[in-house]
């Protein structure tokens, strides 16, 4: 019963199949570009201009004083 209400909402018509197939792929890019960012994020903790800045930008104005 709840794969003939999938089948004739989603896959029925070749306008609704191209639609979810479409949407399918959008959300999935999205969720692994999410995912791969946090990956890359965790493996380079501490190396990142946003994690050093702060240590760049004190030593620049001690020097300037």
């Amino acid at each position: 019963m709840a794969s003939s209400t999938i089948y004739n909402i989603f896959f029925r018509k070749n306008s609704s199949f191209y639609a979810t197939i479409f949407a399918s792929a959008f959300f999935t890019k999205i969720g692994f570009d999410i995912f791969a960012d946090k990956v890359w994020e965790n493996a380079n903790a501490g190396m990142q201009w946003k994690d050093v800045k702060s240590r760049f930008l004190n030593k620049e104005e001690e020097e300037e004083e």
